[in-house]
């Protein structure tokens, strides 16, 4: 086990190519963006779908 966590930390080391800081930092805060308007879109999505049904019920049973 240890050296399979030794050998993981040279792969990363030696194998991996890593972007740039400032690149990094500006893929992460469109990633953030995207999921936070991914996030609002499921919920208004959600909302409708709740208020329909709802509505959908309350004519039926009503």
């Amino acid at each position: 086990m240890i050296a399979y966590i030794k050998e993981s930390f040279q792969e990363l080391k030696s194998n991996v190519t890593w972007l740039e800081r400032a690149k990094a930092s500006n893929l992460m805060v469109i990633v953030a963006v995207f999921s936070i308007l991914f996030a609002l879109v499921t919920w208004g999505v959600d909302s409708l779908f709740s208020k329909l049904i709802r509505l959908y019920f309350e004519k039926l049973i009503g």
